[in-house]
């Protein structure tokens, strides 16, 4: 049976003061973390990031210039860090896919994102978005500049830009194009292409950039407005015809191809950039590091050569240019995609 119920002794004054002075060298013994303390505490856990594989995420599918470039970048982020870089490619609705794939991921550095200028046109593009291009990421680097370049079936009979007008002109509405998707680089500029150039073109998108390429290769479409990486070997192999490219300025890789103004459509401009990017809210210190790896990888000879080769100008920047060059890309490609008329619903 259970004794009998213990008496509750009040506590007497000192008692209570021994409570309170004891409470007291409790909490001086464990003070309150400083101000710093948080910082200091990413740049511990930046210190040792990376610990696991690394998933980077390309907008586009296997073959392409964003792919091209996404492998050389994870191939050499995982030699320098000991880590597996993986490359998961997620084409789709001319690049919202992979970045809606993004803005929804850890903000823990261990998912990265390559995209491309579709990231600040698709707002303007598509009726509905499910990101922000400002809100939802983390800027890291501008990683390349890659000229779009107009190419044809060998079979079209028109060897210039002006012959091509001219045809377009004979034909309305009779001579098709290829894109990898509404919404992409190559829909958009081949638009724009059309709109200043007063012609009327068929547009027939692509899921896939393989099958683009063979169609295009094959007969089956007329045109295309690709990226350099992808098209080069094609042209050099003369599966290809290029007639311009797209930029202000010549490739260093097709140096004796004119731009589109030169060949005949004066102030004609449009490229493509490829950035490096982390989910919104990824920490500072973590995106510092990989600022200084990603800008230290594409500042070494053999990487600029190799990227050169493809027709791919190298950049790099500081994370704070990105964000800025990303909100000064918004207006001027809602702009374009005004001017050309282009819309995806």
């Amino acid at each position: 049976m259970p004794g009998p119920a213990r008496q509750q002794t009040p506590m007497n004054g000192q008692c209570m003061q021994r409570v309170l002075v004891a409470g007291l060298a409790a909490l001086l013994c464990c003070p309150e973390p400083s101000p710093g303390a948080d910082s200091r505490a990413l740049r511990a856990g930046a210190s040792e990031y990376p610990t696991k594989p690394i998933r980077l995420v390309a907008a586009f599918a296997p073959g392409g210039s964003v792919d091209l470039v996404a492998r050389l970048l994870a191939q050499k982020l995982g030699e320098n860090w000991a880590q597996q870089v993986v490359v998961d490619n997620r084409p789709g609705a001319g690049g919202n896919i992979s970045a809606e794939i993004v803005a929804r991921a850890p903000s823990d550095g261990y998912t990265i994102y390559i995209c491309s200028a579709s990231l600040v046109v698709n707002p303007s593009l598509y009726s509905r978005t499910l990101y922000d291009p400002v809100k939802d990421f983390a800027p890291v680097s501008l990683v390349a500049l890659v000229q779009n370049v107009l190419v044809a079936h060998p079979g079209l009979p028109a060897k210039t830009v002006k012959e091509l007008i001219a045809l377009a002109k004979a034909k309305p509405g009779q001579i098709n194009y290829a894109s990898t998707g509404s919404g992409t680089s190559g829909h958009l500029v081949m638009e724009l292409f059309k709109s200043m150039a007063g012609i009327d073109l068929v547009h027939v998108p692509y899921k896939v950039i393989g099958q683009a390429q063979a169609d295009l290769i094959g007969g089956q479409v007329s045109l295309w407005f690709p990226t350099a990486p992808g098209a080069l070997p094609h042209i050099q192999a003369g599966r290809m015809r290029v007639l311009a490219v797209a930029g202000a300025k010549r490739s260093p890789a097709l140096a004796e191809v004119p731009t589109v103004s030169e060949a005949g459509i004066p102030g004609f401009e449009a490229s493509t950039w490829y950035a490096l990017l982390a989910p919104a809210h990824t920490s500072r210190a973590i995106v510092a590091k990989l600022n200084n790896e990603v800008v230290r990888i594409l500042r070494q000879p053999e990487v600029h050569e190799r990227l050169s080769a493809m027709g791919v100008e190298v950049a790099g920047s500081s994370a704070e240019e990105l964000a800025r060059h990303i909100r000064n890309e918004i207006p001027k490609w809602a702009r374009v995609v005004k001017q050309s008329g282009a819309r995806v619903d």
